[in-house]
């Protein structure tokens, strides 16, 4: 008995060649991964069995029966719900109205406020996310909060198919965990997921079978059991990766030359306190809990906080810190890449190539204001091909990319602006693992070229797999910055949380 049959799907948009043969079968009770690089069509073929794209060919069965759902709403309907990479919410409403947005409890046609709250904090209990209540407004909450909201959301809708595109890439382990407690939950009342991840080792423990698309086919599928890690990247990106992380000399940054010095810099009521030192060469990585300050202090070395305080020096030159503005950062060296790149890290309408040299205009200009666009052209296409972007041309509009291209644009613009100081907020949010090789390798390249970089990550392996040494947030607080061999994964979690380090 299969819920979920998918037979030779296919989309194209315009020229672009989204999906070009998919074939998927899920069982009840199953949880189903569905891997394979950015652009290979993932969230292209969750939009179709979703209703909010038509494919072109191909034909789907729900339950052994012909299954073409018009709309979002009549898939959800049919008892189909998708959980979106990209946040789907209203902002201006609170978090009870975002979860049952379209299924409110009503009385005698009246809403049910009452009855609404307390299914939304019935839901909201599953996750224990601390200052998440059903009255909060949304866009007043941070990103991993409005994830398990958009979690929820999905949830309420009592679907028999749950869709999961990237559910946990602001999520710490601690959420993971109670995520992974849910699904395994509903899966043993016979609800069925497919579950997108570039996580592999999330997808070894929670999924059952898998499927990878390649260039929008479907190219292996199969139980996870018994499937090693080097088969499923090499049918991912159709040819072997090496070592994830690359090999790095570790003795010199320890003695280069401080190029950010920062003393007690604070940005209430989140961030309290937080000293370090930041070498050319070195790769210091932030760890700590989602909420404890790892991105309100780099957003206040930004010049982003509305009211930071502290001391920042840049090569021992003071910097101001209250009143700086992010113009004022560039011109000084800086550059940020923010967690969150639909809101802040990209202009979505522009293309490209305007994303791609926003922040470093003048190298291609020739003077007098003028913008050369045979010369931007060409800047951009080198970092489409250096950081392998899926796209037409420089000119498209960088909303039509998929979500991990988009994040490859946003920091190819922060390569192209050639900081001295590169300040990454997660930088491989939704990145492809044969991408995030890449990515790593060209993050080790800047620091031998002799930037500095901080590093904020919520993946462990990441950061120790990076960072030369590494410091870790508690309540708004900077743990001292230690050589990573003197950390591991027990004693990182242990500082997180406040505890004491053996």
């Amino acid at each position: 008995m299969t819920v979920l049959r998918i037979s030779g799907l296919a989309k194209r948009f315009g020229p672009t060649v989204a999906l070009d043969g998919v074939d998927l079968v899920l069982h009840p009770g199953e949880v189903h991964a569905l891997i394979g690089e950015n652009g290979a069509g993932k969230s292209t073929l969750m939009g179709i069995v979703a209703g909010a794209l038509r494919p072109d060919r191909g034909a789907m069965q729900l339950d052994e029966r012909p299954y073409a759902p018009p709309s979002p709403l009549a898939a959800r309907r049919s008892g189909v719900a998708l959980i979106h990479q990209e946040l789907s919410l209203c902002p201006h409403l609170s978090v009870s109205e975002n979860i049952l947005l379209g299924i409110e409890p009503s009385r005698w046609g009246w809403l049910d406020a009452a009855a609404a709250r307390r299914r939304a904090l019935g839901l909201l209990e599953n996750f224990a996310h601390p200052g998440l209540t059903p009255d909060a407004r949304l866009g007043e909450l941070p990103l991993a909060a409005q994830q398990v909201v958009e979690i929820c959301r999905a949830l309420a809708a009592d679907a028999r198919i749950l869709l999961m595109d990237e559910p946990t890439s602001s999520l710490q382990r601690e959420e993971v965990d109670r995520l992974f407690a849910l699904i395994r939950r509903l899966a043993a009342q016979g609800l069925a997921v497919i579950y997108i991840s570039h996580f592999l080792e999330e997808v070894r423990e929670i999924a059952d079978r898998y499927t990878v698309l390649r260039d929008g086919r479907s190219v292996d599928t199969g139980p996870l059991a018994g499937t090693s890690a080097d088969h499923l990247i090499a049918q991912m990106v159709g040819r072997p990766v090496a070592g994830l992380f690359p090999e790095r000399g570790r003795a010199r940054p320890a003695q280069g030359e401080v190029l950010l010095a920062v003393d007690g810099v604070a940005a209430p009521p989140t961030l309290r306190h937080a000293s370090f030192e930041l070498r050319r060469g070195e790769i210091l990585g932030i760890a700590g809990l989602i909420g404890s300050g790892r991105t309100e202090l780099v957003r206040a070395l930004f010049g982003l906080e509305p009211q930071p305080s502290g001391r920042i020096a840049l090569l021992g030159r003071t910097l101001v810190v209250r009143g700086a503005s992010p113009a004022e950062r560039l011109g000084q060296g800086f550059g940020y890449l923010s967690e969150d790149r639909t809101r802040e890290g990209l202009a979505l309408p522009l293309s490209i190539a305007d994303n791609l040299t926003a922040t470093r205009m003048s190298a291609s200009s020739p003077g007098w204001g003028w913008l050369d666009l045979g010369r931007q052209r060409a800047a951009a296409r080198t970092w489409i091909e250096a950081l392998r972007v899926r796209a037409a041309a420089p000119e498209q509009p960088v909303r039509a990319l998929s979500g991990g291209n988009q994040q490859k644009v946003a920091i190819g613009r922060l390569l192209y602006q050639d900081a001295e100081v590169l300040l990454l907020d997660e930088p491989t949010r939704g990145i492809d693992i044969g991408s995030r090789a890449q990515l790593y390798e060209t993050i080790a390249r800047s620091a031998e070229a002799g930037k500095a970089v901080l590093l904020v990550s919520s993946y462990l392996p990441e950061l120790f797999g990076l960072c030369d040494r590494l410091a870790v947030m508690s309540r708004g607080r900077l743990s001292p910055a230690r050589p990573i061999a003197q950390w591991t994964p027990e004693t990182v979690l242990a500082t997180a949380i406040g505890e004491a380090i053996p």
